[in-house]
């Protein structure tokens, strides 16, 4: 097994939800680890959960990750907070959903820049620090709506069936540099996703369980490669 002992981590959306849990993960195992949100308060609120825990291996920086700019500027942070990448997980993601119709241009904009955009500046990033190391780990967490379209999903499936073919081409792309690429598609989530307050925490995925499909992913001896990880609800609500 892998270790992830002081490895240097990046966490996009790591202020709550499926990030908060890998980012918590992450420093189970020892490793340092950066977060990033979309405002200042957001990482400010999540930092004040993390220090009791691991206060000398997590800080944050805000960043909105549909603006290049911001990009650039998180991953200077990163350098001068960790010396360095080893990980990165693409977490951050919105969904903004409507009929076709209906769905105004400034929520396909935002959910597609957040969602692909924002994985592709911090996957070209990545790539140039991993080049430093010797290697690396991309995980991407993107959705079963990244493989089955829904009515009123417009923006967030193309977003996701997007984020998987990127997924599928960075891997083949980077493969023999070292640099590992995975990607998880949870279906429902017992989130705030969306808006809404958490519900169907009784049959829902656990945000911790997507944690520990990550663990296993970057715990894998390095001659193996985990590529797609699919999970869903074992006993689904009836409808």
């Amino acid at each position: 097994m892998e270790s992830l002992q002081d490895k240097a981590c990046l966490v996009t959306g790591g202020t709550r939800g499926i990030g908060a849990a890998i980012a918590r993960m992450l420093l189970e195992e020892g490793a340092r680890v950066v977060i990033s949100g979309r405002t200042p308060e957001s990482v400010d609120r999540a930092l004040v959960t993390y220090r009791p825990e691991a206060s000398s291996k997590v800080t944050g920086k805000a960043a909105d990750l549909r603006s290049y700019g911001e990009v650039e500027g998180l991953f200077r942070y990163v350098d001068g907070s960790l010396g360095g990448l080893d990980v990165l997980v693409n977490n951050a993601g919105i969904g903004l959903f409507g009929s076709v119709s209906e769905l105004r241009l400034e929520d396909w904009k935002s959910t597609i820049e957040t969602n692909l955009y924002g994985s592709f500046y911090c996957s070209q990033m990545a790539l140039t620090r991993f080049e430093t190391r010797g290697g690396g780990f991309i995980v991407n967490i993107s959705s079963l709506a990244g493989a089955h379209a829904f009515a009123g999903g417009a923006a967030y499936n193309a977003s996701k069936f997007g984020l998987t073919g990127f997924s599928e081409a960075l891997m083949q792309d980077v493969r023999s540099r070292n640099v590992r690429v995975s990607y998880v598609m949870p279906g429902s989530v017992a989130t705030e996703f969306g808006g809404g307050a958490a519900t169907g925490m009784d049959w829902k995925v656990a945000p911790e369980d997507v944690a520990e499909v990550v663990r296993m992913i970057l715990k894998m001896p390095a001659r193996s490669l985990v590529s797609r990880v699919e999970v869903r609800p074992s006993q689904p609500k009836s409808k």
